[in-house]
């Protein structure tokens, strides 16, 4: 007979859970694993609400089980590390993103590309090694392998270092890994909100020449003023597609809305690359001439292997990078989901777990 979650391990947890694909969120008691000798547990202080949360707490891609923690933008202080643990130790500060387990034999995880295992395990909603659901970053605390944690340099903002574990990533490493972070490479980012906003300050930092390309002219003054983006294409206004067309590198598209890819595809150069970061729910017509004339390439790219999530944190810290966050109540975190459907968000939400998830715990 299965054991509650209550049961299944022997330290006592406490957080929001899904209990069904309404999506609501609600006090919830479980339990963690003990601390192994290479694992990591830690205090959460805050967690980043991402969208991919509000996706899997409604079960909106069909593979959700419930109950749901979600959260994998979780950051915290250490609290107890393993006999083996070398990588950290008590009181330092600390976080775990999207993943935390893969086979560590294919050649993926070899290549210190663990997100791309076949067999990865999800920080919140997988199935770990002993067949018991993974619980995410809503709840008080966390317990992970080492390889998972990610160290946060001294002096970096906790609240806003949280997104930068999953939209940080998300995009730092298509930047690296496809040669568009770079001076004298000119770049389009396609959508302003929790990816885009992060992408602008990551590829200004890395020398790129930034352009935003956005269907709301409303957030014009706010990339150029704000994020530091050299200039702003309205994407809908006709001239202005036209007299940029043939001038990109490459585009990171941050947009989960479906939406047409011919006109991006025609703002590149020759060679130029267009990456897919954003996850339409329905699929995106792909003319293939629209690759073919210039020799064009079309990609995506999801998160980042455990090395270059340690290296995004370390390049955002010696950068001032951080993400534009409004911290919230764990008890608001229902009305935070509904904002974040409607897109009303600037542009990432943090939920301080640290000084208001207690608050929430019934009394026994």
């Amino acid at each position: 007979m299965a054991k509650s979650p209550e049961e299944e391990h022997p330290v006592k947890a406490f957080g929001w859970a899904a209990r069904d694909p309404s999506g609501h969120l609600s006090p919830f008691t479980f339990s963690r694993r003990v601390t192994g000798e290479e694992d990591v547990r830690f205090k959460v202080l805050y967690c980043g609400i991402c969208h991919s949360d509000l996706h899997s707490i409604k079960n909106e891609w069909g593979f959700s089980n419930y109950p749901m923690v979600p959260g994998h933008e979780i950051v915290g202080e250490v609290t107890e590390v393993g006999s083996k643990v070398e990588k950290v130790k008590v009181g330092d500060k600390v976080g775990v993103g999207c993943m935390v387990g893969a086979c560590h034999s294919c050649d993926s995880c070899t290549n210190d590309l663990e997100n791309y295992c076949p067999k990865l395990i999800l920080t919140y909603n997988g199935i770990y090694y002993d067949g018991t659901i993974t619980y995410g970053g809503y709840s008080d605390s966390m317990v992970a392998n080492e390889r998972y944690v990610v160290r946060i340099p001294d002096g970096m903002p906790l609240d806003s270092a949280a997104p930068l574990l999953c939209a940080g990533i998300t995009v730092y490493s298509p930047l690296k890994y496809f040669g568009l972070g770079e001076p004298g490479k000119h770049i389009g980012i396609v959508g302003l909100g929790g990816l885009g906003h992060v992408a602008v300050k990551f590829a200004k930092a890395l020398g790129s020449k930034v352009t935003v390309i956005s269907t709301s002219p409303s957030k014009k003054a706010e990339a150029l003023e704000h994020l530091g983006a050299d200039s702003f294409l309205v994407s809908p206004d006709q001239d202005e597609l036209q007299a940029a067309m043939g001038t990109f590198d490459g585009i990171i598209d941050t947009v989960s809305a479906t939406h047409p890819i011919m006109p991006l595809l025609g703002l590149l150069k020759s060679h130029g690359k267009l990456i897919m970061v954003g996850a339409p729910s329905e699929p995106l017509e792909l003319p293939a001439f629209s690759l073919i004339i210039g020799r064009k390439t079309m990609a995506g790219s999801g998160i980042g292997g455990m090395k270059e999530t340690q290296e995004m944190i370390d390049f955002a810290a010696k950068h001032n990078i951080r993400a534009d966050i409004e911290v919230i109540s764990m008890d608001y975190v229902n009305k935070a989901m509904e904002r974040l459907e409607q897109a009303d968000v600037r542009y990432r939400f943090v939920i301080d777990i640290g000084n208001t998830l207690a608050a929430t715990k019934p009394s026994s």
